[in-house]
């Protein structure tokens, strides 16, 4: 197994899997169908292409929060012929996300690495008025998931370093062992404007690792006093 490994920061940060109507939320951490499109939109895909999503999902994720950043909240006034109304989107100010794709087809992540530097369409972190910062693409590593997410440097701002406790969580896709498991309607079967459509995705929350120490540690089982056996969660 091979991971691509990116970097995942800018001044604003957008993830919503449950924005309706008027307020548009954020969630804390990257989402997969986000992340597939950032994907989608450096190969210079189609939203009717289902072939190239489908392959995009078959990558399994895993994220590492190493700066949390802060929730934002900005108000839009938004006109419907004569009538005016105002809405709410949020938004994570100074966020960083180490985000790690893996596949046993090294094809594919170069492919994805090429085209992320060289990119068809525009890279925005979830919402169009969110750019990222560079560097975006840190590299393939001849790593599983969860090792690469556990070995790579820590990517947020030294000064940030000092005011943070270094240890950083890790999520990873699907239902693991040893953590608290939850699911959200986030993966994508369609990114078709008339006729969009999601899936459940899995994902657990298993471990974390302290980088100032540089040792891994599982901070579910200190939450859950030490016991074996993690209760599974659902989040809809």
């Amino acid at each position: 197994m091979s991971t691509l490994l990116l970097r995942l920061a800018g001044p604003l940060q957008a993830w919503g899997s449950e924005s309706k109507f008027e307020v548009r939320r954020t969630g804390r951490e990257p989402t997969k169908s986000g992340v597939i499109g950032l994907l989608a939109s450096a190969l210079g895909c189609r939203r009717d292409d289902i072939d190239t999503v489908e392959k995009l999902d078959s990558l399994r994720m895993g994220i590492r929060i190493d700066q949390p950043g802060e929730l934002l909240r900005d108000y839009h006034t938004a006109h419907r012929g004569k009538d005016s109304y105002v809405t709410s989107r949020f938004y994570l100010s100074d966020a960083v996300f180490l985000v790690g794709l893996e596949s046993d087809d090294v094809q594919l992540l170069s492919k994805l690495e090429e085209a992320l530097h060289n990119p068809a369409f525009p890279l925005f972190l979830g919402r169009r008025s969110c750019p990222p910062t560079l560097p975006l693409v840190l590299g393939i590593r001849s790593l599983s998931l969860g090792e690469a997410l556990e070995r790579e440097p820590w990517q947020a701002a030294e000064w940030r370093r000092r005011k943070l406790d270094g240890r950083l969580r890790i999520i990873e896709e699907g239902v693991l062992e040893g953590g608290v498991t939850y699911r959200l309607r986030d993966r994508p079967l369609s990114f078709n404007p008339t006729h969009r459509q999601y899936g459940f995705v899995f994902w657990t929350e298993r471990r974390g690792v302290d980088m100032k120490a540089g040792t891994s540690h599982d901070a579910m089982h200190e939450l859950m006093g030490g016991e074996d056996d993690v209760p599974q969660q659902d989040r809809t």
